[in-house]
């Protein structure tokens, strides 16, 4: 399996894929020029925003020569499809969206056991990524959440990678929840004897072979504390 956790495949105001940091370089060299692509949901019960992420992500690959010579959707209407459409793609999309939401369909559907034996692509997005983790680190997103003692921010994920990863940080680094600013008063410290690795628009943490690395901008937080550790064309072996 190769896998790609993005923070976002596209730049804003883009009707084009990301080619930063090699992202569309390498995604040509791991997918044929015609593949079958499956489109998992973040929201089970929203096919009308899966179909319209999907329809857009097909325009966005062919333009860089990847063609999907099929386009299948899982959410709850084709769920009891679940075995079959894995067993047919060539490529995996795990969408944005909310990631307790997304994470308990994953559990509904066994995706991680389904999973192990997958040989394509995987392409995570925003919450996907981080629902691709062993661990994941669901950050509080919406009101109320951040203080709610119910909230579980520590989740089972699909064991893709051991990383945890947390998307947009360009747009939410100096964001409020609920009154607290949502790095220095909630991430931080959720962060003490753990590690998260922070990415903006445009980075991604690249899987092959067993390696893993992180591309373009990418950040540190770990036992409270946040550092850069991987610049905009630079790689990093993890």
């Amino acid at each position: 399996m190769t896998y790609f956790l993005t923070s976002s495949p596209c730049p804003p105001d883009s009707s084009a894929l990301n080619p930063a940091n090699g992202f569309v370089d390498e995604l040509k060299k791991a997918l044929p020029e015609t593949c079958r692509a499956l489109f998992i949901a973040s929201d089970p019960d929203d096919d009308v925003k899966l179909r319209r992420f999907a329809e857009d992500m097909e325009s966005r690959f062919a333009e860089t020569g990847i063609r999907f010579a099929e386009l299948s959707l899982l959410f709850r209407e084709t769920q009891d499809e679940c075995g079959y459409l894995l067993a047919h793609a060539d490529v995996i999309f795990l969408c944005g969206g909310h990631v307790p939401t997304q994470n308990k369909f994953f559990q509904e559907i066994n995706l991680r056991e389904r999973l192990a034996d997958f040989d394509g692509v995987v392409v995570g997005v925003s919450a996907g990524s981080m629902n691709s983790a062993n661990v994941v680190y669901a950050q509080p997103e919406e009101p109320g959440e951040a203080v709610d003692p119910a909230y579980q921010k520590f989740l089972p994920g699909l064991g893709l990678t051991r990383h945890m990863t947390i998307p947009h940080y360009n747009q939410d680094k100096d964001w409020t929840l609920d009154g607290l600013r949502l790095y220095e008063d909630i991430t931080c410290p959720d962060s003490m004897g753990r590690q998260f690795y922070v990415l903006v628009d445009g980075s991604y943490l690249l899987g092959r072979d067993g390696r893993e690395e992180l591309r373009g901008e990418a950040y540190l937080i770990e036992d409270g504390s946040i550092r850069q550790i991987c610049r905009e064309g630079d790689a990093v072996l993890l």
